[in-house]
């Protein structure tokens, strides 16, 4: 383990620093395990839904158990419940991590959402899935702020981008590790036994991240972590946000950019099936090869602006040509609407465009995450997070609502808007925040 020494002003004493301990690639793995877990707790409700269709149908006043409508309605109130809680939950959460500290506030939201998952195989009403799907939501909203709290403590500002895109694959880890383990579980023990299964997973991550010393192991205070310091004093923190451009730099760019991604993981499997009947036995291998390509995107865009900045790139040149490149390389989803029409029994084409597509967002999100860590101190990145997540979820919400009414009819509009969506994010960003970071090595 290599060490540095650090002075920090007016603290009257020297820390020693663990600049860069191997440790810390065991920490980036527990975050992946717990991306991971989040994700496939959020989707055994959608993997087993077939099997709900019976105990579930009639809880609708004025519609017979036997009507699909009611089915419908039922499973849709369900996932709202969720989408709702998880967005508010972001209000909050964030900033108990802050005051929590990253290993106690990471504690909190793995057993309250992990509580949650296991309480599904209790519940006999539709109500009861609603109430445990908000304790499951406002649980799993402490993931990301925490996450990326923890790589603000362990990485240096070259590796960090690298580190969020490696924990950040656990999302698309999910996608291939859910189907088949739901899928085993529920043929042998039932429907209950799927959230048994993944809450228990929450339940045993949670005892070796209790275990582990974490802030006995984790990097000291640094040099640039003591100059963002007076960027959060002199007020409260939520006033002090509000005056910062770089907050709303980041708060805007998650606002434009995450709703792409709510778009993909919802509406491209019927896409796929409306324009090249591709049903669900034979769109599980287009899905596998885009969900491959995103997670290539995530580590490798997290990658290149630690490369960039090993090779004498400022921390602002860095974050932003990642950006850019991974911003440019969106674009090309536009031709998407017209890729049936030059290709009509072919849609490799298509899914081409949306492999590069899902892997751009990723990198993107692997380095627009890591913005926070430059411009401001750990001490609040949890909550600038949390609420940067509150902006994705509500612009998830609003651009939901526009595909749900223009999608069908106006394709391109929709693949246009989330084809400029990140030129136009980064665009923002840059007259906000013209320099980024403090110094490089922090």
């Amino acid at each position: 383990m290599s060490m540095k020494t650090a002075s920090l002003p007016d603290s009257g004493f020297t820390t020693t620093i663990p600049e860069k301990s191997n440790v810390r690639w065991f920490v980036c793995f527990l975050l992946f395990a717990a991306t991971t877990i989040n994700y496939m707790d959020r989707s055994v409700f959608s993997l087993i839904e077939p099997l709900l269709h019976l105990p579930f149908m009639g809880w609708i006043p004025g519609l017979d158990a036997t009507h699909q409508p009611a089915y419908d309605i039922n499973f849709g109130r369900v996932l709202i419940c969720f989408q709702i809680a998880y967005g508010v939950g972001f209000l909050f959460a964030g900033r108990l991590i802050d005051k929590l500290g990253t290993k106690t506030g990471y504690a909190l939201a793995v057993f309250v959402w992990g509580l949650a998952s296991l309480s599904h195989s209790l519940v006999t009403t539709v109500i009861g899935f609603c109430i445990a799907r908000i304790f499951l939501g406002l649980g799993e909203s402490g993931n990301f702020p925490a996450a990326i709290k923890a790589t603000t403590e362990w990485f240096p500002s070259e590796e960090r981008a690298l580190a969020t895109g490696l924990f950040n694959s656990g999302s698309n880890a999910s996608a291939f590790i859910a189907p088949i383990l739901i899928a085993a579980v529920t043929a042998r023990f039932g429907w209950h036994a799927a959230f048994l299964c993944t809450g228990s997973m929450g339940m045993i991550w949670l005892v070796v991240w209790l275990l582990f010393p974490y802030n006995k192991l984790r990097r000291g205070a640094t040099q640039t972590q003591a100059n963002l310091a007076p960027v959060t004093e002199g007020g409260s923190l939520y006033s002090i946000l509000f005056r910062h451009r770089g907050f709303w730099a980041f708060f805007l760019a998650k606002g434009l950019t995450d709703p792409i991604w709510w778009f993909y993981l919802f509406y491209l499997p019927k896409f796929l099936n409306d324009n090249y009947g591709l049903n669900l036995s034979h769109v599980k291998y287009p899905l596998f090869v885009i969900y491959t390509a995103a997670s290539i995107g995530s580590i490798s865009g997290g990658w290149l602006s630690g490369f960039l900045m090993n090779r004498g790139f400022s921390i602002n040149a860095g974050r932003k040509t990642a950006l850019l490149v991974c911003a440019l390389c969106v674009i090309p989803i536009m031709f998407v609407p017209h890729m049936h029409t030059l290709f009509p029994n072919n849609a490799w084409p298509a899914i081409a465009l949306f492999c590069l597509a899902t892997a751009a967002h990723q990198g993107w999100s692997a380095n627009l995450f890591s913005t926070p860590t430059d411009m401001f101190p750990s001490t609040a990145i949890s909550t600038i997070v949390g609420l940067g997540g509150a902006a994705g979820a509500a612009g998830g919400a609003a651009f939901t609502w526009l595909v749900s009414h223009y999608f069908s009819r106006h394709p391109l509009l929709i693949f246009t808007l989330g084809g400029s969506a990140y030129v136009v994010a980064l665009l923002i960003f840059q007259i906000l925040v013209p320099r980024l970071g403090v110094r490089r090595n922090a």
